[in-house]
């Protein structure tokens, strides 16, 4: 960790925060992230060798502690009361993102991963009261291995499918990448921007947009005159 050389709390903390990686790190672990599985699907570009590094600095810090998981066998991540301090900063970096960095996305922030493990972790399975749904999201610009997920909500849970579950599909949505991020970061309002085929039985198609919980940052509104417009 590279030091400013300033006794300067303000250039204390920066030392901490602003090391490549952690915001996200913490992003994470305040979201509810505690396995080393879920804080790598958050940062994907960082190796594991990098996250480690990262997490054990954190650690080494007082910002997070190691616990051992349930089987004993692996470890988890949990903020310390110090790093639950960070949580706000991390919020309001979101808040000024939303409104002044939205605009049309670049080819290389079009990220299917970071897309799908946000669902996956944002979706309200409970949207859909006591009945099995499963919601099958595919993704029409993308190659055949990429373009079709499964979202099997059941018993208060939300899984996540590479393949075919095998059970009934309730909801077909097609779309592409592009327009599905812009729905997820609130630039684009409901009806959303794809295809619903199928079936589509109606207490499904109305809980819809209950399950499908945009960021908790969509409501900010972009300042940007280039902005992506909702």
């Amino acid at each position: 960790m590279k030091s400013y050389g300033q006794f300067c709390p303000i250039a204390k903390a920066a030392e901490l925060f602003c090391e490549r990686w952690t915001p996200l790190i913490l992003r994470d672990l305040a979201f509810g992230a505690t396995r080393f599985s879920e804080l790598q699907a958050g940062v994907p570009l960082a190796s594991p060798t990098v996250l480690s590094r990262r997490l054990k600095q954190l650690e080494a810090e007082g910002i997070l502690e190691r616990r051992r998981s349930s089987t004993g066998r692996t470890w988890t991540y949990h903020l310390t009361p110090a790093g639950a301090e960070f949580a706000p900063i991390v919020e309001a970096l979101g808040v000024w993102g939303q409104r002044w960095s939205r605009r049309e996305l670049a080819e290389h922030e079009v990220d299917l991963g970071l897309l799908i493990w946000g669902l996956e972790r944002g979706v309200k399975s409970d949207a859909f009261g006591e009945r099995r749904c499963v919601v099958k999201l595919t993704f029409n610009d993308q190659s055949t291995a990429r373009r079709h997920w499964w979202f099997v909500n059941a018993d208060g849970r939300t899984e996540l499918c590479y393949e075919d579950p095998g059970f009934e599909v309730d909801l077909y949505l097609v779309t592409t990448l592009r327009d599905m991020i812009y729905l997820w970061r609130g630039d684009c309002r409901w009806p959303a921007p794809w295809t619903m085929t199928g079936s589509k039985p109606a207490w499904a198609r109305r809980a819809l947009p209950r399950w499908l919980c945009c960021t908790p940052l969509a409501h900010v509104k972009s300042q940007r005159i280039d902005a992506k417009a909702a």
